[in-house]
């Protein structure tokens, strides 16, 4: 049956690629549809304890997205009022976008009286606030922007970051920081990456093939798989309601993986048949029923062993093993509609030649597998040394919490942040939100200001601590703390509290609100600033000292007239919580690594079934995972070996490695196990797999390398970082597959072994 299928793909071969350019242009139409979910909430699962108090932020606050806009300006503080005039300005155009709920600058709430230096208001202000909306020199401004939520704001979070970006860099040395600002510009990345390393990566790998075997007919073919199953994958995606995430650039080069790959091995068996003397319609049906079955099993391998990240809980990692998995089945889809027709209609292009220097490389896979033969201890000793070091560096594992360093150092975004942590403290921006009265009062707003003297203190790793009541406070026209009575403190901060609500609501709802889903129950905030490029564990230090200070904070007495009984039962609901973008980003990368290990062992065991499935023999399916999981316990091992950091790109370089490696392993053994029904030996079987089965490998080994290293030039380093490991995890994997597995298939067959049946 599977002959009969073969046959009738080459004898419709015209209608087949008819349908295969009309089903690419419909897939092109749909898949226009597919768009980027930007939200970094959907990088935690679910359940993550996490996530929980960061919603809740959302919620209460209104948003709780904070961009930074800095510039240097000597005049700030003149008293001519030039630079506070400018400041204004530029606060007002800024505020006026839709998009930003409102802007927190130097100037408010007392205007341009901030540049008297004989109001001690003023000073007051000036120095509560330094670090935040000026530098201690005072010739630095910042604008602290609000943002609304993007799904109430009109316009995309992209729009908005790009107008205030615009906007600020009309003053000299203008530019803009801050989390929504890196998880945007990372997106951006993507996105670009997306369009730009698709067709890069093709195009790359379509000259490596058209240098190597002089033949433009198999570049097309190359190029027309990978663009085809792109298209196809991404309209499957897009009509099922998925979205692409900060990790579905990587899907381009997976798939051009597995379709060159598919390709290679289609171009060397037909060449083989075609220097045999055969025609090139006899030649390609003889090349289907050869390859049918490898080529079926490898892509359903690499779609089970993608399919194992769907057990992890995070969205975008579920939602990428669901890509992968489309994308290795499309690739079958693909062969079948287009490799017949464009290889067999017309007389353009020519076969394939052989490549230059190919007859050294016969001899040396011959030296290759006679060395195998010599040296079998010295083999297995390095082996079992290798996965020892694997297991040592594996233990030694860190993570990357500096989300800039996903940036290469010259991008805007890095000398921000730069700029803004050399000059202003700290671009880390992240909150406690503490229980609160619906009246702020005074008993309330020195308990706040004791807490923040103790985090001032306690943890001076903090840059600045800033809340609604220090703003009540530097901002009184008289000391509040000198005022003998509480009614006439209460008094001073209610025309305070008067003054915000007039002048800058947006600024008040940001930092004192009612949560809409406990109607009676309110909350204060905290805003925090530290350092942003900083050390995993320094960060995790820092976060759960804020934490335990922020967990004793005791909420206040009710005011008289409520009942002790309603204060209990508002304590007992309302706990302080620390959470914000810093918090996220500095545990993002353990949240998507957290099941990594899981879907690798479900991997393993996925595709130790699907091998036995298609080799029909316990034995050779376990062989079959020996030398593909060897090179990624190595290259993970060699990542924590190296001091070399865990990014995004590094994240599930297990999983998806073991998926992509295999099929080799698969294409080997199935070729070893032809040639041992023909009646060969064991060694002249796996003389003769080194030499055809071998050179495929060895060829798509070669021209994918070379097509992965378009993804150096990525914007976003885990791009970078997935292409370089990708490539290490397959030139261990051709090491593993050439000397490993010939060995493994050496002490396991005996020389009854040769009359097993041929596999189809």
């Amino acid at each position: 049956m599977l002959s009969r299928l073969i046959e009738l793909l080459v004898r419709f071969r015209v209608a087949t690629l008819i349908l295969g350019v009309c089903l690419l242009g419909v897939s092109l139409v749909i898949g226009q549809s597919l768009h980027f979910d930007r939200s970094i909430d959907n990088m935690f699962a679910p359940g993550d304890p996490l996530l929980a108090p960061y919603l809740k932020l959302k919620d209460i606050f209104g948003g709780n997205e904070v961009i930074l806009a800095v510039y240097p300006d000597p005049q700030l503080f003149d008293e001519d009022g030039v630079g506070i005039d400018r400041l204004i300005a530029m606060r007002k155009e800024i505020t006026a976008l839709a998009g930003v709920r409102d802007v927190l600058s130097i100037d408010r709430p007392i205007g341009r009286d901030i540049v008297n230096s004989d109001n001690n208001r003023a000073l007051k202000l000036r120095d509560a606030f330094v670090g935040l909306t000026h530098n201690a020199a005072g010739d630095i401004a910042a604008l602290v922007c609000i943002l609304i939520p993007e799904s109430e704001a009109g316009v995309t979070r992209t729009e908005v970051i790009d107008q205030i970006r615009q906007i600020v860099a009309m003053q000299p040395g203008g530019m803009i920081t801050g989390e929504p600002v890196m998880v945007v510009d990372g997106f951006r990345y993507v996105e670009e990456d997306g369009a730009r390393l698709g067709w890069a990566t093709s195009l790359l790998l379509g000259l490596v093939i058209l240098v190597a075997f002089r033949s433009i007919r198999w570049v097309i073919a190359a190029i027309a798989v990978v663009q085809l199953t792109l298209w196809l994958t991404q309209a499957a995606l897009a009509v099922s309601g998925f979205q692409l995430s900060m990790v579905s650039s990587m899907l381009t080069a997976i798939v051009t993986v597995i379709g060159v790959a598919t390709v290679t091995h289609v171009l060397i068996r037909f060449r083989e048949f075609r220097a045999a003397g055969l025609e090139a319609e006899p030649a390609l049906i003889e090349t289907g029923k050869l390859l049918a079955a490898p080529i079926f099993w490898a892509c359903a391998t690499d779609a089970v062993g993608f399919s194992a990240l769907m057990v992890t809980k995070v969205g975008p990692v579920h939602d990428f093993g669901v890509m992968m998995a489309v994308g290795a089945l499309m690739v079958i889809v693909s062969v079948c509609l287009l490799v017949p027709g464009i290889i067999l209609i017309g007389n353009f292009g020519g076969d394939a030649g052989r490549i230059w220097g190919e007859g050294k490389l016969d001899g040396g896979l011959d030296l290759t597998m006679h060395w195998v033969e010599r040296h079998p201890v010295l083999i297995a000793m390095f082996s079992i040394i290798m996965l020892g070091a694997a297991i040592v560096g594996s233990i030694n594992l860190e993570v990357e919490s500096d989300f800039t360093k996903n940036f290469r150092e010259g991008a805007p975004i890095v000398v921000s942040y730069d700029y803004v942590e050399d000059n202003l403290g700290g671009a880390g921006v992240w909150d406690i939100m503490l229980p609160a009265p619906e009246t702020i009062d005074w008993p309330y707003v020195s308990q706040v200001n004791a807490l923040e003297q103790r985090l001032r203190k306690e943890a001076p790793e903090l840059t600045q601590t800033l809340s609604l009541a220090d703003a009540i406070i530097a901002g009184s026209p008289l000391p509040l703390e000198a005022m003998r009575f509480d009614f006439l403190r209460n008094r001073a901060i209610k025309m305070g509290m008067g003054t915000f609500q007039t002048e800058m609501p947006g600024i008040l709802a940001a930092l004192h609100a009612e949560d809409p889903n406990h109607p009676g129950q309110y909350w204060f905030r905290i805003m925090l600033l530290s350092h942003e490029r900083r050390d995993s564990s320094d960060k995790k230090e820092l976060i759960a000292k804020v934490e335990q200070i922020a967990s004793e904070f005791q909420y206040p007495e009710p005011a008289s007239g409520d009942s002790a009984e309603a204060a209990a039962d508002a304590s007992s609901k309302q706990e302080p919580q620390v959470t914000g973008f810093f918090v996220l980003l500095t545990f993002l990368i353990d949240s998507l690594i957290a099941d990594q290990w899981r879907a690798f062992l479900l991997a393993i065991g996925g595709i130790s079934l699907m091998m036995l499935a298609a080799l029909r023999d316990i034995r050779y399916a376990l062989l079959a995972l020996v030398p593909n999981v060897l090179p990624v316990l190595v290259v993970t091992g060699c990542i924590g070996l190296f001091g070399v950091k865990i990014n995004m790109g590094a994240a599930m370089i297990a999983a998806v490695s073991l998926g992509l490696s295999v099929d080799s392993s698969l294409h080997y053994i199935i070729g070893f196990q032809r040639a041992l029904a023909k009646g060969l030996s064991v060694s002249a079987a796996l003389t003769e797999v080194q030499q055809s089965v071998g050179r495929a490998l060895i060829f798509a080994t070669i021209a994918l390398i070379l097509g992965f290293s378009v993804l150096c030039f990525s914007n976003f380093i885990p791009t970078v970082y997935f292409g370089v490991l990708v490539s290490l995890t397959m030139l261990g994997g051709l090491f593993g597959n050439l000397i490993l597995l010939p060995l493994l298939l050496r002490w396991t067959t005996g020389e009854k072994e040769n009359e097993m049946p041929l596999r189809d």
